[in-house]
């Protein structure tokens, strides 16, 4: 219930603040005679797209499991974060084709300079939007999202894409008008940047990603301390989403019991759970050691 609480607060919270904070800029851009804050507002708006589209993959990756997707729908989240990432390069090739229009047309040249509205808008939208990707983060970590990871991102992008604005606005009004589409074209860079890493990381996590190999070693290191097993043969790990399965072998005394090799590999099962809270489901299976192995002393 309280991931449900903090989901519903994000992006009740993200929707509301983009839509605030494109009203205001959009109204600045077209009162101030801004091209680049224009620009910046349209940026502003495809935030609540994006935070909408977070929203639903969160919520669609926590229902349970069920006949047709018996392993979950942990993945919907990378479709999410997926989708974030392609809007981001709408938005940013958008951005920077207008810059570069302006540039090579020179209409720039007879643009009259903006006023005070959007630079003061553009300073607005840095700090609110600043504000906003560190609150979405923190809560992207604790809840391991990578869904709102990417909407984090995502204002973070906008919170750059201000200060390109700020810098062009600035440009502008002191008699270099060249300044304020460039600032568009740098914007474009730097939301093709982060809907890169975006799309790596969305992507990554749909392909059987290891969950990375100092995760790996510490619960292997776990795994051998565990009484009952003599030794570690086996550990692959594969991300399903913000989760991760894990397939373990170990090898236990041959002398044991059915029922006490078992309970040994129920002990690596829950333990292995509830020591990395990451992991979702882990098969182990028992492998019995040859008659000169002798005993683990921890057994």
């Amino acid at each position: 219930m309280e991931e449900k609480q903090i989901v519903r607060k994000i992006s009740l919270i993200g929707i509301l603040g983009n839509l605030l904070l494109s009203c205001f800029k959009l109204i600045a851009g077209f009162a101030g005679g801004s091209s680049a804050m224009v620009s910046d507002a349209v940026h502003s708006f495809s935030d609540v797209f994006a935070t909408l589209i977070a929203f639903a993959g969160v919520r669609i990756s926590e229902k349970r499991a069920d006949r047709e997707h018996p392993y979950g729908h942990e993945r919907f989240e990378c479709l999410a974060s997926l989708a974030l990432g392609l809007i981001l390069v709408a938005v940013g090739l958008g951005i920077g084709a207008q810059g570069v229009l302006s540039i090579v047309s020179g209409t720039y040249r007879d643009a009259e300079p903006p006023t005070l509205l959007p630079l003061i808008a553009a300073v607005v939208s840095i700090v609110s939007k600043e504000a906003m990707y560190r609150y979405t983060m923190h809560y992207a970590k604790k809840l391991n999202s990578a869904a709102f990871r990417a909407d984090a991102w995502h204002h973070r992008s906008d919170a750059l894409s201000s200060v390109g604005s700020l810098i062009g606005i600035a440009g502008a009004r002191l008699g270099f008008p060249i300044l304020e589409p460039l600032a568009s074209v740098l914007i474009c860079l730097f939301i093709l940047k982060v809907a890169y890493d975006i799309l790596k990381d969305s992507i990554s996590r749909m392909m059987d990603t290891s969950c990375g190999s100092e995760t790996e070693k510490k619960m292997a290191e776990y795994i051998a301390s565990l009484p009952g097993v003599e030794r570690l043969d086996l550990l692959q790990t594969r991300t399903f989403g913000s989760r991760v399965f894990a397939d373990v072998e170990i090898t236990v005394h041959r002398t044991l019991s059915l029922l006490e090799a078992h309970d040994i590999a129920e002990s690596v099962h829950d333990g292995i759970e509830k020591t990395f809270p990451e992991v979702k489901h882990v098969m182990v299976h028992v492998n019995p050691c040859d008659g000169e192995d002798e005993p683990n002393p921890s057994a």
